[in-house]
């Protein structure tokens, strides 16, 4: 039987790496086919390689679509016995000088050989930011989505239509139409609050999106269908509608990637271990 790239004959522990990055120069986490496209992943590999000195295969906590930053992304990939006995600080720093500055290497942990990154999360939160008026954002552009001429929106309808998101929904109108197809679009949304939040000197929206997991575009599409609300364009029930449609073209739009972060993951009690604790 043929081995997947990375293979590691009988592995001792899973390395799990936690990183932050902003991700205006990134195509998304994910490695594309085209080696020259730069990615999160790809620069993670790279690093990890050379620290290792063989090939790896990562697995993430969340595929983060190009533009959209993280706070707290996870990756493992197994490791061997001797491997597990390098010093994490040393690993830390090797990482850390070796990957690009936007890039950066928050903590390092070991886990149970089968653990994975993706299939062992819980759950994840997002954030999404709008800033609003003709005053653009200085700290945080880059990192929200700067609503020039739209006015004032109404928090509070916005906020009353998310929750009548929450709980278990098949949630196709508000996934990328084309990578719905062949799959389950049914999600558990378990968080979705609409609030003014005061962040850098900011006046921000901010929208915290928690659930178990994610469609593909689905908290851009979110907010996006919530901001019509906002806008007066809708009542708060018509995301009702929107849901109950199951077409792409019912919701509104893709929010901008520049305003969504990955900022949580939630993983079993005692799942990860500091990595030089033995």
């Amino acid at each position: 039987m043929a081995r997947e790239v990375g293979f590691v004959e009988d592995a001792h522990a899973a390395m799990v790496v936690k990183l932050g990055y902003r991700g205006e120069a990134y195509a998304g986490f994910a490695e594309q086919k085209d080696p020259a496209i730069r990615t999160v992943a790809g620069e993670l590999r790279r690093a990890l390689e050379l620290i290792l000195r063989r090939e790896v295969t990562l697995a993430c906590a969340g595929r983060t679509d190009a533009g959209v930053h993280a706070l707290a992304q996870y990756v493992s990939l197994p490791v061997s016995a001797g491997e597990c006995a390098l010093e994490g600080r040393r690993i830390i720093h090797a990482l850390s000088g070796i990957t690009p500055d936007d890039i950066s290497i928050r903590g390092l942990f070991r886990a149970d050989a089968s653990f994975s990154a993706r299939f062992d999360a819980l759950r994840r939160r997002y954030r999404y930011r709008i800033v609003l008026g003709e005053a653009g954002p200085v700290l945080m552009r880059g990192s929200v989505w700067w609503l020039k001429s739209v006015g004032e929106l109404d928090v509070q309808a916005m906020h009353r239509a998310a929750q009548l998101l929450l709980g278990e929904h098949d949630f196709k109108s508000f996934c990328k139409a084309s990578s719905a197809e062949g799959i389950s679009t049914m999600r558990c949304l378990e968080q979705l609050d609409v609030t003014r939040i005061e962040e850098a000197g900011e006046e921000l929206i901010a929208f915290d999106v928690g659930a178990n997991a994610f469609l593909h575009n689905m908290v851009r599409t979110l907010a996006g269908t919530l901001v019509e609300v906002g806008r007066g364009a809708h009542e708060p029930a018509w995301v009702l509608r929107v849901l109950e449609a199951r077409d792409r073209r019912a919701a509104g739009q893709n929010a901008p990637a520049e305003g969504l972060t990955l900022c949580h993951v939630e993983y079993p009690p005692g799942a990860l271990r500091l990595w030089d604790e033995r």
